[in-house]
C-alpha cells in the first residue's frame, strides 16, 4: 500500500471485521494493522481466520479471529463481546459478510433469495445491533460495505438489490439513531475492484476483463488498496465531520448503468 498515511494512526484503537478472511474486508483489515491498530477477524470457518490472523501476524500486526456465522445473532454477539473483554472497546467496526449468486427471478428460489438477505442485511443489522454497546462512545466508527446495487438495478441480482439497498437504508437510519452517542456511520459501495472471487467470477478471461475495463470511465479496475484507503479516510479524524453516506469506490462505474455489466454477468454465468 503507498503510504498515503503516517505510520501508526491507529494505534491503540481496535477493529472488528465481519467476512473478513479474504477480499477487500481483508485488505481493509490488513491495512488497518499496518497502521497500528488491533483487527479482530470474522468468519464462518476457523481455518480460514487462522490462515487470515497468521498473515497479518506475519507481517508484524496484531490480529485475532472468532468463528461464528452473522445471521446467528447470538453467536456473533458472543463475538463482540469477547473481544471487548480481550481488546477493549471497539474504534471500527466494519460488516462486509456478503453472498451473491447470479440468477433471474424465475430462476431463484425463495431459500436462496433468503440466503443473501439474510447474509448481507440481517447479518449487518446483526452485528450493529450487537455491537453498539461495546463501541467506543464517543468516537467509534461503523462501516456498512455495500455495492452499486444498492442504489442501481441489476438483472440477475434482485437478491443482492434487495438486500443492498436495505443496508444503505440501516447505514443512513443508524448515522441518525446513533449520532447523538459520538458514533458514525458511513457505507463503502465498491465497484469492479480486482484480486476478489466476484471479479474473478465475473471476468474469468482477458476479454472478460477488457469488457469491464471499458465500463468503467476511470479507465481501469479498482484495487482493493483503493477500498482500503477509502476507509481509512472514513474512520480518520479527517472525515469527523462525514456520517449517514454512501461511498462509491467504483472508479464511476455507475455512471455508466447496469445494463453492460448485467450482460457480462449473464454471459459469464
Amino acid at each position: 500500500m503507498s503510504r498515503v498515511f503516517r505510520d501508526g494512526l491507529f494505534a491503540g484503537k481496535v477493529a472488528f471485521f465481519t467476512g473478513g478472511t479474504s477480499g477487500i474486508a481483508l485488505r481493509i483489515a490488513e491495512v488497518f494493522a499496518e497502521l497500528g491498530a488491533t483487527v479482530v477477524l470474522n468468519g464462518r470457518k476457523q481455518d480460514k481466520l487462522d490462515a487470515a490472523v497468521a498473515g497479518i501476524a506475519a507481517r508484524g500486526g496484531k490480529a485475532a479471529g472468532f468463528a461464528c456465522d452473522v445471521r446467528d445473532y447470538g453467536a456473533i454477539a458472543g463475538a463482540l463481546a469477547r473481544t471487548r473483554e480481550t481488546y477493549g472497546p471497539i474504534d471500527f467496526l466494519f460488516c462486509a459478510a456478503a453472498g451473491n449468486f447470479p440468477a433471474p427471478v424465475l430462476g431463484m428460489s425463495a431459500n436462496g433469495f433468503k440466503a443473501v438477505v439474510d447474509i448481507d442485511l440481517l447479518g449487518t443489522f446483526n452485528t450493529c445491533r450487537a455491537a453498539h454497546e461495546h463501541l467506543s462512545k464517543p468516537g467509534a466508527v461503523v462501516i456498512n460495505i455495500s455495492a452499486n446495487h444498492g442504489h442501481q438495478a441489476y438483472p440477475l441480482q434482485a437478491h443482492v438489490c434487495a438486500a443492498k439497498a436495505g443496508v444503505d437504508l440501516l447505514t443512513k437510519t443508524l448515522a441518525m439513531e446513533w449520532g447523538p452517542h459520538g458514533i458514525r456511520v458511513n457505507g463503502i459501495a465498491p465497484g469492479p475492484i480486482d484480486d476478489t472471487e466476484g471479479m474473478r467470477r465475473l471476468a474469468p478471461t482477458g476479454a472478460d476483463r477488457q469488457r469491464v475495463i471499458g465500463m468503467i470511465p476511470a479507465g481501469r479496475m479498482g484495487t482493493r488498496d483503493d477500498v482500503a484507503q477509502l476507509a481509512v479516510f472514513l474512520c480518520s479524524d479527517a472525515a469527523s465531520f462525514l456520517t449517514g453516506a454512501i461511498y462509491r469506490c467504483d472508479g464511476g462505474q455507475a455512471l455508466t448503468g447496469p445494463r453492460a455489466l448485467a450482460q457480462l454477468e449473464h454471459t459469464s454465468s
